[in-house]
């Protein structure tokens, strides 16, 4: 596999250790996750308390893009809404943990995406509770999860797994094959995102607060496994 990537095959010296591990993802996941939390559920609150008047705004936003619904594109953006459905997301991220394994051969790496994900739906969930924000007044055509429209958890999780997807894909030695990748995964949650909008699902600051939080998880999970590696595993 030498052939499209960087890694080498580990020896024993380079192997992190469990406790290594785990002690970088209390340190460098847990703890900042729990940051990010507080002030996604800030936004929130104050998006749905004083700053309420904005949501007038977003909602032409989605009412634009629901008076220009067509058929063809009501289909085509329900492809892209799917992409972010959680089965959709961790079916993608089992794979994608699997290959990476065999590429690499690093258990440690493999786990950056499930990282990045788990984090994601963590303070996507607990923000969702805490807010409570209604969705836009529009017709919506994706059925209403059981949680409310701040922050976009479609736009959170597919960001998280792509973004965690192009750190990955930087070590590929081929050019051409590194840049369509990476130009592809960059792509997929900017089409979830308008999806979610042009479906009548999220306002615009979901969407937004929802990059930024699958933004944020993807590069602390690669910061996370970095340091358990002890610095070792090259920059991205």
């Amino acid at each position: 596999m030498t052939v499209l990537t960087r890694w080498s095959p580990p020896t024993e010296r380079e192997r992190p250790g469990a406790g290594a591990v785990a002690k970088s993802l209390l340190l460098r996941v847990v703890l900042p996750g729990i940051l990010i939390w507080a002030v996604i559920c800030g936004i929130g609150l104050l998006l749905a308390g004083p700053l309420k008047s904005v949501e007038d705004t977003e909602n032409s936003v989605n009412k634009a893009l629901a008076r220009g619904r067509t058929a063809t594109m009501n289909s085509v953006t329900a492809v892209w809404s799917h992409i972010g459905n959680t089965e959709i997301v961790i079916g993608v991220c089992v794979v994608a943990c699997i290959v990476l394994l065999v590429l690499t051969r690093r258990w440690w790496v493999a786990i950056i995406p499930a990282i990045a994900i788990a984090l994601q739906a963590s303070t996507f969930v607990g923000a969702t509770l805490v807010v409570g924000r209604d969705r836009p007044t529009v017709p919506h055509l994706d059925p209403a999860p059981p949680t409310s429209s701040y922050p976009s958890g479609h736009v959170g999780a597919s960001t998280a797994l792509y973004v965690s997807f192009i750190l990955l894909a930087s070590r590929i030695e081929r050019v051409w094959l590194r840049n369509t990748l990476i130009t592809i995964f960059a792509v997929i949650p900017v089409l979830v995102a308008y999806a979610r909008l042009y479906r009548g699902m999220h306002h615009v600051s979901d969407v937004l607060v929802g990059f930024a939080n699958g933004l944020v998880c993807a590069l602390l999970a690669r910061w996370c496994i970095r340091e358990a590696d002890g610095g070792r595993t090259a920059p991205v």
